[in-house]
């Protein structure tokens, strides 16, 4: 009988970086009418970090990128393709990615930018995963990185203390596994957008609509009911597509928001929330980079091990929402 093998893009290494500077509720309520107590209550936020003046999108990227290969025993050379998932790119063009690219001396395969807001990182590794099944690639390197505190409009306390910076990076690697929801690396992905949606979470600014970079202008509650909604559907349909049920998945590695969606979307699909890696109260919204920083932090402190099945999932501006589901 012929075994029918598959090529999977396995997670073979994870790095992260995180400015130097922390900036507390209490920093905040000082400069804005907010409270320690009202962040908390709304989003579970504690702090959130800040990147230092001249420190860019692509600083951040570089180091946790460095990390990553470290952790996974390679070098810059080693790498055909390069994603860097972000909406706070150091310039309109060239591509972050580019810049990135020369840092780690990665001088063959494709280097670029992938923009999806929050759900940038899913995106990315989607188009990294089907770079490495096509057989165009063998080694990714997936970077999440931003610098939100840059588009925050520090006078509205509804949108700045929910944001920070930082950048975390993922290295897969294709390997031929058999085939099934028991193979190592990554079964599937599921990417959505509704451009219906657009005025609900955007920026005001832009190269071509106002010449300025603008402000992140947001409908809290209506990005609310939308993101519960969303990201419980695409954790079931990563489910359904590989024959699985929420009972099996061993953790859930979400998008860092609001840890009231957190819980109202463990809510929905039946999962206890011990089953969330939750960072938000460290780290704030980082945008694309919450969910590498997440996996990062929960595989440096042992909660994510060989074989465990671990969901991504996310929800940003657009809107964009995916999932990712992974066998470690």
């Amino acid at each position: 009988m012929t075994i029918s093998m598959i090529l999977r893009s396995q997670i073979v290494g994870s790095g992260s970086y995180l400015p130097s500077r922390i900036v507390t509720n209490a920093e905040l309520a000082s400069k804005v009418d907010t409270s320690d107590d009202w962040i908390v209550e709304r989003t579970g936020i504690r702090q959130r970090h800040i990147a230092a003046d001249g420190e860019t999108t692509s600083d951040l990227a570089t180091i946790a990128a460095e990390r990553a290969l470290a952790s996974a025993g390679l070098k810059g050379s080693d790498v055909d393709l390069l994603i860097v998932a972000t909406a706070t790119p150091d310039n309109t063009f060239p591509a972050t990615a580019t810049k990135v690219q020369s840092r780690l001396g990665m001088t063959g395969g494709a280097a670029f930018d992938m923009q999806a807001v929050c759900s940038g990182f899913i995106f990315a590794m989607a188009t990294a995963d089907n770079f490495i099944k096509a057989e165009q690639a063998r080694t990714a390197l997936v970077i999440g990185a931003e610098t939100f505190s840059r588009i925050l409009d520090w006078e509205d306390r509804g949108t700045c203390v929910l944001f920070g910076d930082g950048a975390g990076a993922m290295v897969l690697r294709g390997s031929w596994e058999k085939g099934g929801n028991q193979d190592r690396g990554i079964l599937s992905t599921h990417l959505h957008s509704d451009g219906r949606h657009y005025g609900l979470l955007h920026v005001d600014g832009g190269p071509s609509s106002t010449q300025t970079v603008g402000h992140l202008r947001m409908e809290g509650k209506e990005v609310f009911r939308h993101a519960v909604t969303n990201l419980a559907q695409v954790v079931g349909e990563a489910l359904r597509a590989n024959d699985l049920s929420a009972a099996d998945i061993d953790w859930v590695v979400p998008h860092q928001a609001n840890r009231r969606i957190l819980e109202s979307t463990a809510k929905k699909l039946g999962l206890s929330m011990d089953r969330m890696v939750v960072t938000v109260d460290q780290h704030a919204n980082t945008s694309a980079a919450s969910i590498p920083l997440a996996f990062h932090s929960a595989v440096s402190d042992g909660r994510l091990n060989k074989g465990d099945l671990v969901v991504m999932e996310a929800m940003g501006g657009g809107f964009t929402w995916g999932s990712a589901l992974v066998r470690l």
